[in-house]
């Protein structure tokens, strides 16, 4: 008696406000990756990376809009959100090579300094800051529709506007001063930005790809719940829980008490998962005695009273 409920969780209407922002970023990325190469700046080369960091999750963003539009098919049955993920993966890998690439660098320089011009070293830099906040203020008001992509992607441009103001900065010390190991200094600080956000990145779109747990998912407190706060559920066992982009799927077994509205319990169970976990994609199976499968792990332990709504049985 395998169920299996299908609540959709909204469309995105933030496209045009992530596509714009987007496009923003990726134009001064690319203009401060030349301006950093044309002045011999490695600030401006390493906030180029940072920026490179806002454009892959803008990116991401909008492949998650665009998939979550397209209808699964019979090859393709989740849809294509989970590409988002690989996108997220290869992003993330191809920032830390940059990290690399700018550290060794920036050691190389403090042994060997190198000219830097301080003159487009600022204006370039000044215009990358304006190109953030216009691309923030953009995303800031998407947050108001509490979408989590464009909320996510506001906070990546909020800290590349850090790495904008120590590429201002540098350039300053430099034209006051003409002390040029200020640039490979705040370089290093920069990539210690890319670095955090990359590295994060990589770990959860890593853990997405083997189809992880979400991290906000406590399993065994989710069968405790079910168990208490469902009186038919004597027992939440065979539990799967993996994330597709932004939409959390689940498997389980269910051990409950003969009820009178199958059809009922079987609507709570999917209600009580998506309003305490977001789970809009279910699979349940109700049974009404001890699990046959030799993997279970409950078919062993003894039967529990018709009152026991605590009992929690081993989850895979």
């Amino acid at each position: 008696m395998s169920e299996t409920s299908h609540v959709h969780l909204p469309k995105d209407s933030n496209s045009k406000r992530l596509l714009t922002a987007f496009l923003v970023t990726a134009v001064f990325m690319i203009a401060e990756a030349i301006g950093g190469l044309l002045s011999g700046s490695l600030a401006l080369l390493a906030d180029a990376g940072h920026m490179l960091t806002d454009a892959a999750a803008l990116l991401v963003a909008l492949m998650a809009v665009h998939f979550s539009q397209r209808k699964p098919n019979a090859r393709h049955t989740f849809g294509y959100l989970r590409l988002t993920t690989l996108a997220a993966f290869l992003n993330a890998a191809a920032l830390l090579a940059i990290v690399v690439f700018i550290l060794w660098e920036a050691i190389r320089r403090f042994f060997e300094p190198q000219p830097v011009m301080g003159t487009p070293m600022l204006i370039i830099a000044i215009a990358g800051l304006l190109a953030n906040l216009f691309a923030f203020w953009l995303l800031h008001r998407g947050s108001e529709e509490k979408n989590i992509n464009v909320r996510a992607a506001a906070l990546h441009v909020l800290g590349d506007l850090l790495g904008s103001v120590g590429a201002i900065a540098a350039a300053v010390v430099i034209l006051t001063t003409g002390w040029t190991p200020i640039d490979p200094i705040l370089s290093v600080l920069v990539s210690c930005l890319v670095l955090r956000s990359a590295w994060k990145l990589l770990k959860e779109s890593f853990h997405e790809l083997l189809e992880g747990t979400p991290q906000e998912v406590d399993i065994a407190k989710l069968q405790k719940d079910l168990c208490l706060n469902l009186p038919e559920v004597r027992n939440i066992h065979h539990v799967h829980v993996w994330q597709i982009g932004e939409q959390r799927l689940m498997t389980l077994h269910a051990q409950v008490i003969p009820p009178h509205d199958h059809d009922g319990l079987l609507r709570r169970i999917e209600a009580y998962l998506l309003t305490h976990y977001q789970i809009g994609h279910a699979t349940i199976q109700m049974e009404y005695q001890h699990c046959d499968a030799p993997d279970c792990g409950i078919n062993r332990a003894p039967e529990p009273s018709e009152h026991s709504h605590s009992h929690l049985g081993h989850h895979h």
